[in-house]
């Protein structure tokens, strides 16, 4: 039987990577540390140097990202690391933008941004879905937050 879109659906479907920080025998990194290391997104800084967008960990920034043509959607792996990145450089820029915002831990390693109200932001999971469909946008989601 040939259902047209069960092979866009198998391709999203596979599994989503997300991101893990753990250094075995060690301690965790501290909050400054922790900051520059999430911060890299290498992958996020070279396709947006690519589109002329200069990721300066401003609001700005993020609304430069939403506006960059994804030509990568076709590719399920390098969805899947644009988003771990894009979702990093969300938090980042909630980071060192919003007062009192800070990088947090989960059982596991998984990062997190933890706002002064308490609640905390999966912006990983927020990247890959925006890397994914482009819904919501990293400007509004970084709104959003900032209203909190």
């Amino acid at each position: 039987m040939n259902i047209p879109f069960m092979g866009s659906w198998r391709k999203k479907g596979g599994p989503s990577l997300g991101v893990a920080v753990a250094v075995a025998g060690e301690e965790p990194p501290g909050p400054g540390d922790l900051a520059d290391l999430l911060g890299a997104c290498e992958l996020l800084r070279a396709q947006a140097a690519e589109a002329d967008v200069r990721l300066d960990e401003s609001a700005a920034s993020l609304e430069a990202l939403d506006q960059i043509m994804p030509g990568w959607r076709d590719d399920a792996e390098k969805v899947s690391q644009l988003g771990n990145d894009a979702g990093l450089y969300l938090g980042t820029v909630i980071v060192r933008t919003v007062p009192g915002a800070v990088w947090v831990l989960w059982p596991g390693g998984h990062p997190v941004v933890r706002l002064v109200s308490g609640r905390e932001f999966d912006v990983v999971a927020a990247g890959l879905a925006w890397a994914d469909s482009g819904v919501p946008e990293l400007s509004q989601l970084y709104a959003e937050v900032a209203e909190s």
